[in-house]
């Protein structure tokens, strides 16, 4: 009998959904479950026919974090070390990759889950989700999960969530900022389907550009971000994506992307 994939991956219409598939263990970034998502990650983000990927889970969880039971029987500091570091790369590759990412969270996120989450550039939940950077109350402060999520929810508020672990629900993810949106489960898949429209109207070179420039001028001084947002405005003006949408705007027509 052959085992049920880890990652369950589905293209439709330029959108290419990465559905988690250990809905038993609530989806935990074990080894085998990271490489998966890796090797996925790995294969979408060089592919011209993927605008968007979406990140999806089966089950009630989206994803529960690391798998607790893998960390309890490998008690090594070089296994640990590897281990957060091949979650690391993962979590850069949604960072890096050139097609936006979208999770879709139907269920609780949790640590390393809510880390995913953060992770991710959009995120939409039905509204009965929650999430939480719970390591602490098993005395391991979410350390790895802080990167992402203080880099998208207020200091005060990113701190209490790791420094307590308690859950807050969607309705607060979404004014915090860890999220985009809270919408009743049963308009989940049309919100996310309205999202992945709207980017794939879009020309992909204005996407990619576009995704790149945003998360390295965060790391810059506000002078240098201007000088890298002019050199990637000014390239990305010369594209013919670019020049066939300025002149379809001073024609008063719609744009026609190549």
């Amino acid at each position: 009998m052959v085992d049920e994939p880890f990652v369950i991956r589905s293209d439709v219409g330029g959108v290419a959904t990465l559905r988690l598939n250990r809905p038993k263990q609530f989806n935990a970034l074990g080894s085998e479950m990271l490489a998966e998502l890796q090797a996925q990650l790995d294969g979408i983000r060089t592919s011209e026919a993927v605008r968007v990927v979406v990140i999806a889970a089966e089950g009630r969880a989206f994803c529960a974090g690391h798998d607790l039971k893998e960390l309890q029987a490998h008690p090594d500091k070089a296994y640990y070390d590897a281990l957060f570091a091949r979650c690391s790369a993962m979590m850069l590759t949604i960072n890096n990759m050139p097609q936006p990412v979208i999770a879709r969270v139907q269920g609780i996120a949790t640590a390393a889950g809510c880390q995913l989450v953060a992770q991710c550039d959009l995120a939409v939940a039905a509204d009965t989700a929650e999430f939480a950077t719970s390591g602490i109350r098993y005395g391991l402060f979410c350390s790895t999960p802080a990167v992402p999520v203080s880099r998208n929810v207020n200091r005060k508020h990113a701190f209490e969530m790791l420094i307590t672990g308690d859950f807050i629900s969607a309705q607060e993810a979404a004014r915090e900022g860890l999220i985009n949106k809270a919408v009743p489960v049963e308009t989940l898949d049309d919100e996310v389907a309205r999202l992945c429209a709207a980017i794939v109207r879009r020309p992909q070179v204005a996407v990619a550009t576009g995704k790149g420039m945003f998360y390295k001028q965060l790391e810059m001084g506000i002078a240098p971000a201007y000088a890298f947002a002019g050199e990637a405005m000014a390239c990305n003006l010369i594209h013919a994506d670019a020049q066939e949408g300025v002149l379809a705007f001073t024609e008063k027509r719609a744009p026609v992307w190549g």
